[in-house]
This record gives C-alpha cells, structure tokens and sequence, in this order.
C-alpha cells in the first residue's frame, strides 16, 4: 500500500507544479487553490509512505515522478522544447526510478 501512496504522492506533484505554473505567480485565485490542494495531498501522501517506507528510497522516487511527470505535461500541454540529448537523460532518470524500485526489498 505504502508504494501506490508514493506513486500517488509523486503524481499530485505533477499536478501541483502543473497549476502553479497556470496559477502565473499565485495571480488567478482557483490555480492558487487546486496548487495548495495539490501540495498538501502530495506532501500528506508523502509522509504516509515514509512510515515505513526508507526514506532514501521514497525521497528520489517521489521527486523523480514528479519531475518525469512535469516534463511529460510540460512537453506535451505547454509546449516546452527538448533537445534530443534532454531526451537520453530524461529516459536515464526513468532507468534509475524503475531500478531504485526493483532493487528495493521493501
């Protein structure tokens, strides 16, 4: 259970920087609000995870979630460019999420 918490958790984080950017600096109060939403679900998530959970190991997953979760929606909703050598690094931080969770007795 404490996995689909951290994926859960890694996944409202891709929500909450994905509303804070359409939130333009906390200006448009509903996007402030769902960031907040967002934030406090990821982080509460989080905390749930970490109960047992070690820290070492739920830390980078979360985060690495999140930051390949931004990039997708970054890339294919606002329209950010990545280079193509972006790409092999974007693909190695997948490799390593996936490789901390298999590699990972608990």
């Amino acid at each position: 259970m404490n996995w689909i918490y951290l994926t859960i958790a890694g996944l409202f984080e891709v929500v909450w920087a994905s509303t804070m950017k359409l939130s333009h600096g906390f200006t448009k109060l509903s996007f402030t609000i769902l960031t907040i939403i967002g934030m406090i679900l990821s982080f509460v998530l989080l905390a749930k995870a970490t109960k047992t959970l070690p820290l070492s190991i739920a830390y980078p997953i979360w985060t690495g979630i999140g930051a390949l979760g931004s990039i997708l929606v970054g890339f294919f909703i606002f329209g950010d460019k990545i280079s193509p050598l972006t790409w092999i690094f974007i693909v190695l931080l997948l490799i390593s999420i996936i490789g901390i969770k298999m590699t990972t007795s608990h």
